[in-house]
């Protein structure tokens, strides 16, 4: 047995060992919570010893990474598969039991002004990042990768000009839903959503003409909503060692000399990140509810999404948690996750488009302090937000739309594709936790929080809800 190979089989059985310590963590009914702290902490662990002893070029850590994106991206592609059949059959349910179908309208209307109101914010929070951390353009230097990526970027740039709001909502008609069931498109799970708000409005429309054909098609649903969930719930046990796996090579993965070289952007981000962080929780604050105990219930969806870089596939575990320990119906939930996974992202189309307008404008002589650059960058954000794809490069599609509609050279985007994963998975988190916002902002004006679940102090772990 030559070396390369002895060195394979003892990382992967580490990483089985560290998988069967998370496993006996869950039969010891230590919480959800808890285990994906755990597998997170020992992702970084092993990412960073794997890192120190190989190094970034060894063969021996992207044959481990072969195996570890078993786990990592096997639990991602599973959460990925659920997500349309979960979001078809629940809002079709919970259309399917409003007594005023009417209220639809003002779901939508609150969810998604929620999630265009905090993106307006999140903008106005990078620029502010920006200027206190006075990033620019100045002094960074072009790799190769970082020029192929520019290259990249200006081959994109006639696509994103090319789209316009009134294409974007015409993008949302799912002309053939079949199609968007798949996920084909960009604006694929909105299109499902308003497939399914559609039928569950004709469904509604023969309860009294046809009752017995009402009746059999609810309990089809419910049927249906039932397995789904359950399906959902099984998955969601992985999330453990899904965390561990993702964050294992992130951090292996992660150049050093890199982060360092742009250490002053990856600061000025996160610290708008966490700024951001406590708007949301000021926002729940501001609705009655205890931010601390909230943010305690949406941690393990946060770190899924930190560690993935993916929105879309964080909508199964958002919706559950939503439902199940904030007390959020699970029309709206659904509403909020999936309308969240494609516009109005606070860290994708607010922070980053804003924080790249602010280094790129002063190139061509624009201040970008002037009231004009800041009121037309705003504008734009908001009106661009709206069909961002929920997964990793969304961001890069959003920058792209906002740079090109100022008329600024989107190639010096490229300077930062070294450090691009690392702020990503921030911004990932700051997505998803304005999509939980945006449903529980809807679900209390509406006056349908469950806040007996809510203010549950231990509330009841996900598996042990669906084995009870």
């Amino acid at each position: 047995m030559n070396s390369h190979t002895f060195q394979l089989i003892l990382n992967i059985s580490v990483a089985a060992g560290i998988c069967g310590l998370l496993y006996w963590l869950q039969n010891k009914h230590v919480s959800f919570t808890k285990r994906v702290f755990v597998g997170l902490g020992l992702g970084v662990l092993l990412g960073a010893i794997f890192q120190f002893i190989y190094g970034l070029e060894s063969s021996t850590l992207k044959d481990t990474h072969a195996y570890l994106d078993v786990i990592g991206t096997g639990y991602v592609k599973l959460l990925q598969m659920v997500v349309i059949p979960l979001i078809l059959v629940s809002i079709i349910s919970a259309i399917l039991k409003l007594k005023d179908v009417s209220s639809l309208g003002k779901i939508s209307s609150l969810t998604i002004g929620t999630l265009i109101g905090t993106t307006i914010i999140a903008a106005l929070i990078g620029l502010l990042m920006a200027k206190v951390f006075g990033l620019t353009t100045l002094g960074l230097n072009y790799s190769s990768a970082e020029f192929a990526r520019g290259q990249y970027l200006e081959g994109t740039l006639a696509s994103a000009k090319a789209i316009t709001l009134p294409s974007m909502l015409l993008s949302f008609i799912p002309e053939n839903p079949f199609l968007d069931m798949t996920g084909a498109r960009k604006t694929s799970t909105i299109a499902v959503v308003i497939f399914a708000i559609l039928i569950g409005i004709a469904a509604t429309g023969i309860a009294e003409k046809k009752a017995e054909a009402f009746k059999s098609f609810s309990h089809f649903i419910e049927v249906a909503q039932t397995i789904v969930m359950r399906l959902v719930t099984i998955i969601l046990r992985l999330t453990p060692y899904g965390v561990f796996a993702l964050m294992t090579q992130v951090v292996a993965k992660s150049n050093k000399n890199d982060i360092f070289n742009l250490i002053n952007f990856v600061l000025a981000s996160y610290s708008a990140i966490i700024i951001m962080f406590g708007v949301h929780l000021a926002i729940v604050a501001a609705c009655g509810l205890n931010p601390k105990r909230y943010l305690q219930k949406i941690f393990p969806v946060l770190v899924f999404a930190f560690t993935s870089r993916t929105s879309a596939g964080a909508i199964p575990m958002s919706v559950q948690i939503q439902h199940q320990r904030l007390g959020t119906p699970e029309g709206i939930a659904n509403f909020a996750a999936s309308f969240g996974s494609t516009m109005g992202q606070n860290g994708c189309a607010g922070i980053y488009p804003a924080m790249l307008a602010f280094m790129i404008a002063p190139t061509v002589g624009i201040d970008p302090m002037s009231f004009s650059f800041i009121a037309s960058l705003v504008g734009i954000i908001a009106i661009s937000s709206v069909g961002i794809a929920g997964v990793g490069g969304g961001a890069t599609f959003a920058a792209l739309i906002v740079l090109s509609s100022l008329d600024l050279p989107v190639a010096l985007a490229g300077l930062l594709i070294s450090i691009e994963p690392l702020i990503d998975m921030g911004r990932t988190a700051l997505n998803v936790s304005g999509s939980i916002v945006s449903g529980t902002v809807t679900s209390k004006i509406m006056g349908s929080t469950d806040m007996s679940t809510f203010n549950q102090i231990d509330s009841a772990e996900l598996e042990m809800k669906s084995e009870s």
